[in-house]
C-alpha cells in the first residue's frame, strides 16, 4: 500500500536536492574565484575547504553515524596541521629564537644602494654591521645556522605528518 507520505517524499525529494546542489556551488564560487592552476597552494586550498565542509557536515545533526563528530574532529585538526605545515610556521622558529636571545631587530635587513646597478640593493643582516652586535656576530651565525637547521627538519617532520595521518584517517571520513 503506498502512502501519502511517501508519496509526498519522492515528489519533495527532487527540489531540495537540487536546491542542495545550487547552494553547494554557490559555497565554492568563492573557492574558485580565488583559484588558480599554476600552484600547488591553490589545490590545498581546496582540498581544505571541502574537508571542512565535510567537517561541518560531520557534526550536524544531519550526520548518521555514531562518531561522526570524533572524524570532524580528526578533519579539524589536520586542518590545523595543514595551516600549520604550509604557512611555513615551524620553518621559521629560528627566527623567534634569535629575536629572543639576541634582541628583536637582530634579524633585520639592511639594504645597499648596488653603485654599478641602478635601482638594484645588496641585502644584508643588521647584526652584520650594527656595531652593538660585534662581539656577538660569530656566536650569533653559529646559532642561526643550527636553528635554522632544526627549523627546516621540524617543518620537514611535521610536513611528512600531515600526510600520514590524511593516509591512515581518510578513509574513516564518511557518514
Amino acid at each position: 500500500m503506498i502512502k501519502l507520505k511517501d508519496i509526498w517524499i519522492d515528489i519533495n525529494y527532487w527540489p531540495r536536492r537540487k536546491w542542495r546542489q545550487i547552494k553547494n556551488v554557490i559555497g565554492w564560487i568563492p573557492v574558485v574565484w580565488k583559484q588558480f592552476d599554476f600552484d600547488y597552494q591553490y589545490s590545498l586550498e581546496v582540498f581544505k575547504h571541502q574537508l571542512l565542509k565535510q567537517a561541518k557536515f560531520m557534526e550536524s545533526d544531519k550526520a548518521y553515524g555514531v562518531n561522526s563528530h570524533i572524524q570532524a574532529q580528526k578533519i579539524r585538526m589536520v586542518v590545523r596541521l595543514m595551516d600549520k605545515v604550509y604557512n611555513e610556521e615551524y620553518s621559521l622558529e629560528y627566527q623567534q629564537k634569535l629575536k629572543d636571545k639576541y634582541g628583536e631587530d637582530v634579524i633585520d635587513w639592511i639594504f645597499h644602494d648596488l653603485v654599478d646597478f641602478d635601482g638594484c640593493h645588496e641585502i644584508v643582516w643588521k647584526f652584520e654591521e650594527d656595531d652593538k652586535y660585534e662581539s656577538q656576530r660569530e656566536e650569533i651565525r653559529e646559532n642561526h645556522d643550527k636553528w635554522f637547521q632544526e627549523s627546516q627538519d621540524k617543518q620537514e617532520r611535521a610536513h611528512k605528518l600531515l600526510w600520514k595521518l590524511i593516509e591512515f584517517y581518510i578513509r574513516g571520513w564518511w557518514d
